[in-house]
């Protein structure tokens, strides 16, 4: 049999509560991908300034789908 008592922890893109400047997009999705937080931040502004502002909605949509991680 092949079969795991095991089963592999999967990842839940949520956002944080912690890690926060705004409404914690950007140090949730950093949680979800492993990365730093400030790299996101910091990207995040990179893209509203290269892309005329188009980003700002994105984050707005992203901040009101994304669902807050449980305390």
């Amino acid at each position: 049999m092949t079969n795991s008592v095991y089963a592999p922890e999967t990842k839940k893109l949520r956002r944080s509560r912690s890690n926060k400047m705004l409404t914690g997009v950007c140090g949730g999705w950093a949680t979800y991908l492993g990365i730093d937080a400030n790299v996101l931040r910091i990207g995040l502004v990179a893209a509203v300034f290269l892309s005329v502002g188009i980003a700002i909605p994105v984050y707005v949509a992203a901040a009101i789908l994304t669902p807050e991680e449980d305390s």
